[in-house]
C-alpha cells in the first residue's frame, strides 16, 4: 500500500493513511518528501519519538531537524533558519509550535513542499488521545495552501476517520472523496487471547514456558513492573522494568539489552513500546485491562512485526473491569479542582499573571502535592485536564546534555576578551574544542572533558559557563534529565480560567463508552478476537482468524460435538430397529455435558443420519 500513498501525495493529492503499529507509515511521507523539491513539515505529539526520527534520518544522511518545548528560543531561530537557507528535508514540530508568530512567519519563507500529520488521531474528541492543539493545523494550513497534506494513524474508527478528514481540511481527489487508505486491521500471525485468571503470576509463568523468544509485559503502574520484573528473576527468566522515571541512561541500557536479547523479557508501563524497531517480539502480555481498544491495538501489535507467529494475552479478573471503570470515572475531576492546581501551579513554579508562554521548568509532582496539600491522584487526573485544555504539557524526564551557542559576535566576544582576561583563557579552551560553529548553533558540551582540559573542576566549570550566561556572552543550557512542564499560553489568573463543563462531561461520556468498548471485548465468549477489532475500527470482518482463544475454544467444542456424534451414533447402531429412546440415550451418557450431548442429536437429526421411528425412538436412517 506504501506505493499507492507515495504516488498520491506525488500527485499533490491530500491523503489519511491508517496503518497498524509497525506498518511502515514513515516511509509514506518521507519518501515522497525526499523525491520533491522543499521541506517537509512533520506535525507529532511526541517529543521522544520526534528526537528518534530526526537522529534516525541523520545516520541515514538526510537533513532533519525539530523544533518542540523547552528548546531555547535562540535555538529556534537559527533551527528555523537553517530550514530557509539551508538543506534542510524535514522539520518536525510539535503542534503548539503552529501558532507561534515565529514559526509563522519563517514558514511563509520557506518552500515546504508537504506537510505530514502523524498520530493524526490527536485531532479528534472522538479519539483516545485528543490534544486541543491539534485544531490549529486547518489555520496553519492557510500559509501553505497548495501544499498537500498527509494525516497518518495506526488506530481510528469511522468516527475518527471522519473527524480527522473534516478538521484538516483534506481536499476531494477528482473523484470528489478524500483518499483514505486502509491496511487491514486482521494481523493472521498474531493470535489475541482474553483469560479470566486470578492467578496472575502463575499464568504469566505458564505463558512465558510455553512461547520462547522475547515478551513484553504491559503493566499500569511503575511499582508493578519492579514487582513483577523481580519475580520473574527469581523463576531464572531473564527480566527487567521500564517505566518513565527512570534516567534517560537507565531507559537507553534497558532498551538496549532488551533489543539486543541480553534481557529476554521487559515489563513496563506504557511509556515503552513507541518508536521501538524489534520485529521478533513473541508475545505481549497485559496483566491490566487497557482503558482503549485503541490502546491496546497498538501495544498488542509490537508482538510479532516479523510475521511470524505471536501471541497478545490479556490477563484480567472482576475487580480489575470495576476498578478500570471507576478510574476512567476519576479522571474528569471537578472544574473547582482543576482551578486549584492551575493556581497552586503557578505559585509552586513562580510563574506571574500574563507570562510563562512556552517557558519549560523542572517539575516534580511529588512536591507540588506535599506542599499544597493536593490529593495526588486527582492533582494528576486534573494536570491531564489542563494540558486537554490546551493551557500546559507535560513530558516524562526525556535527556538533553549541556548545550551553549555564542550570544556575540567575534568583534564583540574579541572586545570582552580583551576587558575581562580571567575569562580569556576558558573562552579560547571552548572556542578551541567546539569551534566556530557556536555563533551558529547550540553544540552539544561535556562539562566533564572541559573540567579535565582546564583542570578544574566540574562545578566550577559550570560556575564559569553561569558567570557568561549571565553577561550575555553565550546561552547555556544545562544537561536536562527531569520531567518538564511547560506553559503553552499565558498564564491567566486562576478564578478566569474558562473551562468547558459540557466538553468535559462529553470528554468523559467518550471515554466511559471506550472503556465499556475494551470491557465488551475482554468478556465475549465467542467472537473472533479480530473480527472484534476490525468491527470496532469500521473494517468489515474477514473471515474468523482461527487462532484466537475464541475461535480456538470453538475448534476444540466442534471436535468434542464430532467425537460424541460418532460415539451417539454408534451406540444407537447397537440397538438396531427397535432403537433407543431418549431417555435411554441421556442416561448412557449420563456423564457428559448435556449442552454438547443435544448438539450433536440435533446435527445427527439435520444431517438424515439419525431419525425417531413409529414408537418415538432414535434409530440409525443411514449405515
Amino acid at each position: 500500500m506504501q506505493e499507492d500513498v507515495v504516488g498520491a501525495v506525488l500527485n499533490g493529492q491530500d491523503v489519511l493513511v491508517l496503518m497498524p503499529t509497525g506498518g511502515g507509515k514513515s516511509i509514506c511521507f518521507q519518501v515522497p518528501a525526499l523525491a520533491m523539491e522543499g521541506i517537509c513539515i512533520v506535525v507529532t505529539p511526541l517529543i521522544a519519538l520526534m528526537k528518534d526520527q530526526v537522529e534516525q534520518l541523520r545516520r541515514r544522511g538526510i537533513p532533519a531537524t525539530a523544533v518542540f518545548s523547552g528548546m531555547h528560543w535562540r535555538e529556534i531561530d537559527a533551527t528555523l533558519d537553517n530550514c530557509i537557507y539551508g538543506n534542510m528535508k524535514f522539520l518536525y514540530v510539535s503542534p503548539e509550535r503552529l501558532q507561534t508568530e515565529i514559526l509563522i512567519e519563517r514558514v511563509k519563507q520557506m518552500k515546504v513542499c508537504l506537510l505530514a500529520i502523524d498520530e493524526a488521531h490527536c485531532i479528534s474528541a472522538w479519539g483516545y488521545d485528543f490534544r486541543p492543539p491539534y485544531l490549529q493545523i486547518a489555520d496553519f494550513r492557510q500559509l501553505i495552501p497548495n501544499v498537500p497534506v498527509i494525516a497518518l494513524t495506526a488506530s481510528a474508527t469511522p468516527d475518527v476517520q471522519a473527524d480527522i478528514q473534516a478538521k484538516l481540511e483534506m481536499r476531494p481527489s477528482p473523484t470528489g472523496e478524500t483518499l483514505v487508505f486502509r491496511q487491514t486491521f486482521a494481523r493472521p500471525n498474531l493470535s489475541y487471547s482474553a483469560i479470566a485468571e486470578e492467578n496472575k503470576e502463575g499464568r504469566l509463568l505458564r505463558v512465558l514456558s510455553n512461547v520462547p523468544g522475547s515478551a513484553i509485559i504491559y503493566a499500569r503502574s511503575r511499582r508493578q513492573t519492579q514487582q513483577i520484573a523481580e519475580w520473574l528473576r527469581w523463576q531464572n527468566i531473564p527480566a527487567d522494568y521500564y517505566h518513565a522515571g527512570l534516567t534517560n541512561k537507565q531507559r537507553a541500557d534497558k532498551q538496549d539489552a532488551w533489543i539486543n536479547n541480553k534481557t529476554r523479557v521487559m515489563v513496563a508501563t506504557n511509556a515503552f513500546g513507541m518508536g521501538i524497531d524489534k520485529p521478533d517480539c513473541r508475545v505481549v502480555i497485559h496483566v491490566d485491562p487497557p482503558d482503549t481498544l485503541e490502546a491496546y491495538y497498538q501495544e498488542a501489535g509490537r508482538a510479532g512485526r516479523d510475521g511470524q507467529k505471536a501471541y497478545a494475552v490479556l490477563l484480567y479478573n472482576p475487580n480489575d473491569l470495576t476498578t478500570l471503570i471507576h478510574r476512567t470515572e476519576q479522571q474528569y475531576p471537578s472544574i473547582d479542582l482543576i482551578r486549584r492546581v492551575y493556581q497552586a501551579l503557578a505559585n509552586f513554579l513562580g510563574v506571574p499573571v500574563g507570562s510563562g508562554q512556552f517557558t519549560s521548568y523542572d517539575f516534580d509532582l511529588q512536591q507540588l502535592v506535599s506542599k499544597f496539600n493536593l490529593p495526588a491522584q486527582e492533582t494528576h487526573y486534573a494536570l491531564k485536564q489542563l494540558q486537554h485544555e490546551g493551557l500546559i504539557e507535560l513530558s516524562e524526564g526525556y535527556y538533553r546534555p549541556s548545550r551553549v551557542m555564542m550570544s556575540v559576535d567575534n568583534r564583540q566576544l574579541y572586545d570582552f576578551q580583551l576587558k575581562n582576561p580571567h575569562f580569556d583563557s576558558f573562552i579560547r579552551l571552548l572556542m578551541r574544542m567546539y569551534g566556530g560553529e557556536l555563533f551558529t548553533d547550540f553544540m552539544t558540551i561535556s562539562e566533564g572533558a572541559l573540567a579535565r582540559a582546564f583542570l578544574i573542576s566540574e562545578q566550577e566549570v559550570t560556575n564559569v559557563l553561569e558567570q557568561l550566561n549571565q553577561r550575555a556572552i553565550l546561552v547555556y543550557e544545562k544537561q536536562k534529565d527531569k520531567p518538564q512542564l511547560t506553559y503553552l499560553t499565558p498564564r491567566i489568573n486562576a478564578e478566569q480560567l474558562v473551562i468547558d463543563a459540557a466538553a468535559l462531561a462529553g470528554r468523559k461520556h467518550r471515554a466511559l463508552s471506550k472503556v465499556k468498548a475494551a470491557i465488551d471485548y475482554i468478556q465475549h465468549p465467542q467472537q473472533c478476537r479480530t473480527r472484534l477489532l476490525q468491527t470496532y475500527f469500521g473494517e468489515l470482518p474477514d473471515e474468523a482468524c482461527g487462532v484466537c482463544d475464541n475461535c480456538l475454544k470453538l475448534k476444540n467444542k466442534q471436535h468434542s460435538v464430532d467425537t460424541i456424534r460418532e460415539q451417539v451414533r454408534a451406540y444407537i447402531v447397537q440397538a438396531a430397529t427397535r432403537g433407543v429412546s431418549p431417555r435411554q440415550l441421556a442416561d448412557q451418557f449420563a456423564a457428559m455435558d448435556t449442552d454438547l450431548l443435544a448438539q450433536a442429536v440435533r446435527q445427527l437429526l439435520a444431517d438424515e443420519q439419525i431419525g425417531y421411528n413409529e414408537g418415538g425412538n432414535l434409530v440409525v436412517l443411514t449405515h
